[in-house]
C-alpha cells in the first residue's frame, strides 16, 4: 500500500542538518535572549525550505528554546516581570499583525525588512551604552515598552524571530536595564509571543511541525549552556559578540537578494 507523501518540500530533510540549526539557534537564544530565528530562518532556506515556510516554522521551533533559556535567566534572577507585562502586551497584538503580514508581504520584502532591523540592531549595539539599572516605570516608560513589545512581536509573526533584537536593545537603552537582565526578561516575553504565532501560522499553514520540533529539542540543552555563560559576559563583550553575529546574518540574507528572479517568483509577486 502506498502512502501519499505531503511534506511541504516533498522529501523530508535529514536529521542532522536539522539538528545543527537547533543546537546552535538554542545556543543563539541562551547567550542573547533571542527566539534563535536569526538562526533557524537561514538554516531552514539553506536546507531548501521557501522563505514563508521557514519564518512560520522558525516561530514554532524556538519556543522549546526560550522556555529552556527562561528557567536558566529565572534562576539566576535575571527576568525583570513588570517590564516583561507591558513588552508582552504589545508584542501579543504585533504577532497577530505580523501573521497576518506574512501572507501578504511578498518574500524579497521580507527579505529587505529582515536585513534593515538586524543592521539596525547590530549598529545600536556597537555605540557602547553603559547601563546601571532602571529606576521605577513611569506612564510614559509604559507606553514605550507596549510600543516597543508591538514592533517586536510584529517582526517575530512576520519574519519568525522572536523579537529579541528589537527587545534586548530597548531596554538596555531606554531603561537602563543590565545586558543580562535584559536577555532574561526578553526571553519571557517571546514564549506568549511565539504561541500566538504559532497558532495562527498553523491555521495558514505556514509552519513545518515535525522540523520544529526537531529544531526545539536540539536546541533546550545549548540553550541552558547559554543562559549560565550570558551571566558570566560583561556588558561590551555581549554587544559587540551579538552585533557582530547579526551584521554576518544580514550579509548572508543580502546575498539572495542578488540572486536572479524566476519566472515563477515573477508572477507570484504579481499577485501579492
Amino acid at each position: 500500500m502506498h502512502t501519499v507523501d505531503t511534506h511541504p518540500l516533498g522529501v523530508a530533510p535529514a536529521i542532522a542538518p536539522i539538528i545543527a540549526v537547533g543546537l546552535a539557534a538554542g545556543l543563539l537564544g541562551g547567550l542573547f535572549g533571542v527566539g534563535g530565528g536569526l538562526i533557524i530562518v537561514p538554516g531552514l532556506m539553506a536546507l531548501g525550505f521557501e522563505r514563508k515556510l521557514a519564518h512560520g516554522t522558525s516561530l514554532t521551533a524556538f519556543l522549546p528554546i526560550v522556555f529552556a533559556s527562561v528557567v536558566t535567566y529565572l534562576a539566576h534572577g535575571h527576568v525583570d516581570w513588570p517590564v516583561a507585562l507591558f513588552l508582552t502586551v504589545g508584542s501579543i497584538g504585533g504577532a497577530i499583525l505580523g501573521t497576518r503580514l506574512l501572507d501578504v508581504v511578498p518574500k524579497r520584502t521580507l527579505t529587505i525588512v529582515f536585513v534593515i532591523a538586524i543592521v539596525l540592531t547590530a549598529t545600536r549595539l556597537l555605540l557602547d551604552t553603559e547601563t546601571l539599572g532602571r529606576v521605577e516605570l513611569s506612564a510614559g516608560d509604559m507606553i514605550f515598552l507596549v510600543a516597543v513589545g508591538f514592533i517586536a512581536g510584529t517582526l517575530a509573526g512576520l519574519l519568525g524571530i522572536g523579537g529579541g533584537i528589537i527587545t534586548v536593545p530597548a531596554m538596555m537603552v531606554g531603561l537602563g536595564l543590565v545586558a543580562v537582565v535584559a536577555k532574561g526578561t526578553s526571553a519571557a516575553v517571546i514564549i506568549p509571543t511565539a504561541i500566538m504565532g504559532t497558532m495562527r501560522n498553523r491555521r495558514t499553514g505556514n509552519v513545518e511541525v515535525r522540523t520544529a520540533v526537531i529544531i526545539g529539542l536540539a536546541g533546550v540543552p545549548t540553550a541552558v549552556v547559554g543562559g549560565i555563560v550570558s551571566g558570566h559576559l560583561s556588558d561590551t563583550v555581549s554587544n559587540i559578540s551579538f552585533a557582530a553575529l547579526l551584521l554576518v546574518v544580514a550579509a548572508i540574507q543580502l546575498r539572495t537578494l542578488r540572486e536572479p528572479i524566476d519566472r515563477t517568483l515573477v508572477a507570484e509577486q504579481a499577485f501579492e
